[in-house]
């Protein structure tokens, strides 16, 4: 079984924590808030965590997402860092700008935006190499997508029991690219039946096990499928034979027979 490793080169093949310098979340909202509250509980203090969100709270948030009246009218971020930091007694950045403003902090970045262009600024902003671990559901249902290349860096990507690149999470999935930005907030979308009021916090801890599984190095999927009508989780592996399914590209251009000198 493969497992996600954080980087290789020529001199070195190694998963450790030392390799990550932050945690980066987009999206502060209903997944973000719980996804947010769990990593700045569970991440080492060596690694940085980093709140993006230029939304601000409203009343209508305070029922479904991590704010309370004081927050309203302050940025997401803002709130949440300021929050989470006393809570948990660790410095948290945060920043109230678009992504698309400049490039990411160096760091695994979470997705926890529920619209296309939001996905595309990410995309674009990433730098080489950087893994994005994308979030998305829907009433019942959700996905956690993971990869950090374009198909064009793909070759070679598996060495060893170890996989260190795989498609973008828009490339494995390029329809949540034609997702619009929704008019409704979580709360109103519960209020009209379109969201159940647990998807996001289930959501929120699945993001936070695959999170801590690449940190230890122990983590073996590319692609999470969650159905609470279903009751199930159905995982995709991060293989050679799913990354050519997805690209085209033969598995054996996609492995590294030995490592390069």
């Amino acid at each position: 079984m493969y497992k996600i490793a954080l980087s290789w080169n020529d001199k070195t093949l190694e998963v450790n924590n030392s390799l990550v310098a932050a945690i980066i979340v987009v999206g502060c909202g209903g997944t973000g808030g719980f996804v947010a509250d769990g990593l700045a509980r569970l991440l080492p203090r060596a690694i940085d965590l980093v709140l993006i969100d230029m939304d601000t709270v409203e009343e209508r948030n305070l029922n479904r997402q991590s704010f309370t009246t004081a927050d309203v009218g302050l940025f997401k971020s803002e709130a949440l860092a300021k929050r989470l930091a006393g809570k948990y007694q660790r410095p948290i950045q945060y920043s109230v700008l678009p992504v698309g403003a400049g490039d990411l902090p160096r760091g695994i970045v979470v997705g926890c935006v529920d619209n296309g262009p939001a996905r595309q600024a990410i995309a674009e902003h990433l730098r080489d190499g950087q893994w994005y671990i994308d979030s998305g559901n829907g009433r019942n249902f959700g996905q956690v997508l993971l990869g950090n290349s374009t198909t064009e860096k793909l070759r070679p990507s598996f060495l060893a029991d170890l996989c260190f690149r795989l498609p973008l999470p828009t490339i494995q999935q390029p329809a949540i690219l034609a997702q619009v930005p929704r008019r409704q907030s979580c709360a109103d979308a519960v209020a009209a039946d379109d969201q159940s009021p647990t998807i996001n916090q289930a959501m929120g801890a699945l993001v936070l096990e695959v999170v801590r599984r690449i940190l230890d190095g122990t983590c073996p999927w590319m692609q999470l499928y969650l159905d609470l009508d279903a009751g199930t989780l159905t995982p995709t592996m991060a293989t050679p034979e799913v990354v050519s399914r997805l690209t085209g590209i033969r598995p054996s251009r996609l492995i590294e027979k030995e490592r390069r000198r």
